[in-house]
C-alpha cells in the first residue's frame, strides 16, 4: 500500500520557536508508529514552491508550522485548511511565492497535489523565530504539551483507523 497522507514539519530546528513544527512532526511520527498509509517528513525547511514536492502524490497533506499573528497568545494552536490560506510570514518567504499561490501554480503545471480541503495546517503561535538556539521560548514551551496533544488527537481523527496489513 502506498502512503496516502504526507505530514511535513516545517521550520528550522536551530531557530528557537521556528522549530515547533519540526518538534511536532518528530513527536507525531513516534506516536503514529508504523502506519503504512502515512509518510512523515520530520524536518522540512522549505516554503512556497519548494514545499510542493513534499505534497505531490498524496491525497491528503498535513503541514505543521509556526505562526505569528497580531496579538496572538504564544503556544496557541491553530487549525485551518488550505481553503482559508492567506499569505503568512511562515508559509512564504520574500524570494518565493506564498503557499496559496504555489499551490495554484503547481496545479496549473499538472502536479498531483491534494485538494485545498485536504491540506490541513496546524500552526503554533510563537514568540521568536530569529534567535539561534535549540530550545523553545518559555511561553511556547509551557503550552507545547497541550498543543501536541490537540494536534495528535485531531490528526488521528483526520487519518481514521490504521489500515490492516494484508497477510
Amino acid at each position: 500500500m502506498s502512503p496516502t497522507t504526507g505530514i511535513s514539519g516545517l521550520g528550522n530546528p536551530i531557530l528557537s520557536d521556528d522549530a515547533v513544527g519540526v518538534r511536532l512532526a518528530r513527536d507525531i511520527n513516534r506516536a503514529l508508529g508504523d502506519r503504512n498509509d502515512v509518510t512523515v517528513v520530520e524536518e522540512c525547511s522549505v516554503g512556497g514552491l519548494n514545499l510542493l514536492e513534499y505534497l505531490e502524490g498524496f491525497t491528503q497533506a498535513i503541514v505543521l508550522d509556526a505562526i505569528r499573528t497580531q496579538g496572538g497568545t504564544p503556544g496557541s494552536c491553530y487549525y485551518f485548511t488550505a481553503e482559508a490560506l492567506r499569505p503568512t510570514a511562515n508559509l512564504c518567504n520574500v524570494h518565493d511565492a506564498n503557499f496559496a499561490t504555489a499551490l495554484d501554480l503547481g496545479r496549473h503545471l499538472g502536479q498531483a497535489l491534494p485538494e485545498d480541503r485536504d491540506i490541513h495546517v496546524f500552526a503554533v503561535e510563537i514568540v521568536d523565530d530569529m534567535t539561534f538556539g535549540t530550545e523553545l521560548t518559555p511561553a511556547v514551551a509551557q503550552r507545547y504539551a497541550a498543543c501536541r496533544f490537540r494536534v495528535l488527537r485531531d490528526l488521528l481523527d483526520l487519518l481514521g483507523p490504521a489500515p490492516v496489513a494484508a497477510e
